[in-house]
């Protein structure tokens, strides 16, 4: 009977949870454990819509499935650090770890295998938080219970002690995240009149996948400690260029009482100790957790409220406001209030803008930067301005761009796709249409990364670069990008440069096979020839098979279906496409090809666009079809309810932009072709006021846009135009079977 009391109490406790969720409590319809089982790889912990903090757990493991930090798989912790990345196919950062330990710890990372080595405890999953903008969970080793929340710039911890005598807070330098290495490290210790430490400051300088990050920290605690003592990993050596650096420190708190509670601020900074301590004077000044807390939520709700949408099916709710959540962790800040930050060329510069980093550009480019220029349009001019900085410090546009560093990661010029999308949607920045064209025209000239290859024979030969199609494929949806803002700036001449520039992938047509191959100097393709192989890294393909490449050119579709002879031959091959088998072959194949209908695979970006290729061809039915069926099986409520990695917040833009019943197909275009409305109802805040979407009749029979009509007035496009969006006013869909 006790027993069932106790389950009947939690059940009224989380009833009367639920009733105090106001109305517009949107964060209360996130599920932030969703993608964080399978390959999602998706964040864990507190921050707020684009800051440069994520404040969350990291665990042991640094494998691939870890490359946030944190797997459902996984419930170790070696310590909460304030920078993640989410969703990635690549593990960095983790910086500035803090960890509160009571009893001896060594200074190590420690593995699951040797309880006793490093400062790492098994988290108590069962009563693990996380909401938007908080995160709690107790730690097993030490009986301590976490809680985290977070300003923009600052990371707010609040841990409550059992009754101990040798309590501290470990704070590690040395560990990042899976490819992460650090090469230098410092600790400052600021002492109060008595002597007792009070704050320290610090930094943390490696190289991983962004070659040269540099990260500063300032902390404060609300409770002096007797001593601030640093220590040395035993296992470091010189090949690993941090010879015995302090990189871990204890902040000895000593004595606490049963159910003390200490809490600290970690402010951070690109540029300087200083600046991370300004940071954290101007963010967070006082020492109240719970209304910190509440900040966040609400910057969190003033973000997920500019959709409000009708459904009343909880599972399909809470999908929508998590994909929602996870498209606004990045870009993130990256500059000091003051406007500093550190450019791409390490050099510390002042702005007058918002200065964003973490651009996951080969990704975001399809549907993550469009859904910006609609929800995030006061945004939209400092991405200008971070990408033509970023251009006047390292001579081109970026493209993977991750704490002021060129990764140069994934292939082709994505951030010369989405400068040119903002300037074909009106955001210029202030600058000139010499200075625009000036950013984009040098970023398709440069040398590197296959570019000159090109140009010297047309396309990429496969006997000379490898991923020679993706690459080549790339950058022709590039150029007709640069094309469309050329043609907005008044340069037609330049326009159709680079339009003809665009038509580079016809080069790799076979008319026999009928698919997209690569081609070698000697004008051969090359064999053997597999529409369904993969050999990651080295094959003609980047993360793809013949099947997905063949329909990336979405910038010239009226030219592929020249190369089939036939619309029909092409809507014949596209159906081809999801009924080819549903598996990869290859010893070596990409793990990113994933989520897979036939061999369209929506785990991965380059297939993001293809459904709607459909609409484009006459056939919409389809399009909403398909696009249906990948809202059922690749998004659900469940920690492995994404179908890939969540890529930065690409995966889940594609739900949310899929969902208004339309998607931006061509690069830099402004116009969205409809597809499959999701919700009866959707209410989406734009720059012109409020856009209301509605699908009257929708049901699963009525799933077909039979109807539509543009504030009353009947419209005949297959597509809305992006000023007919932003300008607000109510589109109207009529559905039937």
């Amino acid at each position: 009977m006790k027993f069932h009391s106790v389950l009947l109490a939690a059940a009224l406790l989380l009833l009367g949870a639920a009733a105090c969720h106001h109305a517009d409590d949107y964060a209360a319809y996130v599920n932030p454990k969703i993608g964080t089982g399978g390959h999602g790889h998706v964040f864990v912990g507190a921050n707020v819509p684009f800051g440069l903090v994520q404040l969350g757990p990291t665990s042991i493991p640094q494998d691939w499935d870890w490359c946030s930090g944190y797997h459902d798989s996984d419930s170790t912790v070696i310590g909460f650090s304030h920078t993640h990345l989410s969703g990635t196919g690549i593990g960095d950062l983790f910086d500035i770890t803090v960890m509160p330990v009571t009893g001896p710890t060594t200074p190590e990372r420690g593995t699951e295998a040797n309880p006793a080595r490093g400062a790492w405890s098994y988290a108590l999953r069962s009563q693990e938080i996380c909401e938007p903008g908080y995160y709690s969970v107790p730690l097993a080793r030490y009986g301590i219970q976490a809680e985290l929340t977070a300003t923009s710039r600052v990371g707010f911890h609040r841990y409550t002690f059992p009754a101990s005598e040798d309590a501290a807070l470990v704070f590690d330098l040395e560990n990042g995240g899976c490819w992460d290495d650090v090469t230098n490290a410092e600790f400052r210790v600021l002492k109060d009149e008595d002597g007792h430490v009070n704050a320290i400051g610090g930094c943390r300088f490696s190289t991983g996948w962004a070659k040269n990050q540099k990260i500063f920290f300032w902390a404060e605690f609300s409770r002096p400690a007797a001593q601030f003592s640093v220590a040395e990993n035993p296992a470091n050596d010189s090949e690993r260029g941090v010879d015995r650096k302090p990189l871990y420190g204890y902040y000895t708190l000593g004595h606490t009482e049963e159910g003390e509670q200490i809490l600290v601020k970690v402010a951070l900074s690109p540029v300087s100790m200083e600046g991370a301590r300004a940071n954290l004077a101007a963010e967070l000044p006082g020492w109240d957790f719970d209304a910190t807390r509440a900040a966040a939520r609400q910057a969190w709700n003033d973000e997920l409220g500019k959709i409000r949408i009708q459904c009343p099916d909880a599972d399909t709710r809470t999908v929508f406001y998590t994909a929602l959540y996870h498209s606004m962790i990045a870009p993130s800040a990256y500059n000091d209030v003051d406007g500093q930050y550190r450019g791409s060329d390490d050099l510390v510069r002042k702005g007058d803008f918002q200065n964003y980093t973490t651009f996951s550009l080969w990704d975001t480019y399809r549907a993550a930067q469009p859904l910006m220029t609609l929800i995030h349009p006061e945004k939209m001019e400092d991405i200008v301005q971070t990408f033509w900085h970023i251009y006047q410090e390292q001579g081109d546009l970026p493209v993977w761009h991750l704490m002021g560093n060129e990764t140069d990661c994934m292939v082709g010029n994505p951030g010369l796709i989405v400068f040119a999308d903002a300037i074909v949607k009106g955001f210029r920045a202030g600058l000139t249409n010499e200075q625009l064209l000036e950013a984009m025209t040098a970023t398709a000239n440069q040398t590197d990364r296959g570019q000159d290859l090109r140009r010297r024979y047309g396309f990429i030969p496969a006997d000379l670069y490898r991923e020679s199609v993706a690459n080549d494929m790339e950058y022709a949806i590039a150029d007709a990008a640069l094309s469309h803002a050329a043609a907005v700036l008044g340069k037609e001449d330049v326009a159709a440069e680079y339009r003809e520039r665009s038509h580079s992938y016809r080069h790799f047509w076979d008319p026999e096979s009928q698919f997209m191959r690569g081609r070698k100097t000697d004008g051969t393709f090359t064999e053997p020839f597999d529409p369904i192989y993969s050999r990651h890294e080295t094959s003609d393909y980047c993360e793809g098979t013949g099947w997905q490449y063949l329909w990336l050119v979405p910038q010239d579709v009226d030219g592929l279906v020249e190369l089939f002879g036939s619309r029909e031959a092409t809507l014949a091959k596209l159906d081809g496409l999801f009924e080819a088998p549903d598996h990869i072959e290859g010893e070596n194949a990409s793990p990113d090809i994933s989520g897979l209908i036939g061999q369209y695979a929506h785990g991965n970006e380059p297939s993001h666009h293809t459904l709607y290729l459909y609409s484009m061809l006459g056939q919409p039915d389809k399009a909403a079809d398909r696009i249906r069926q990948v809202y059922k099986e690749m998004y659900f409520n469940d920690v492995e309810g994404l179908a890939g990695n969540e890529d930065v917040g690409q995966m889940s833009a594609w739900y949310v932009l899929s969902a208004m019943g339309f998607y931006q197909t061509e690069p830099a275009s402004t116009r969205f072709w409809f597809g499959a409305p999701l919700f009866p109802e959707m209410r989406v805040k734009v720059a012109g006021g409020e856009l209301s979407i509605k699908a009257k009749g929708l049901s699963e029979e009525n799933r077909y846009i039979r109807g539509v009509r543009l504030n009353g007035q009947p419209y005949d496009k297959p597509y809305i135009e992006y000023a007919d969006l932003t300008a607000g006013g109510t589109l109207e869909f009529e559905m039937g079977k």
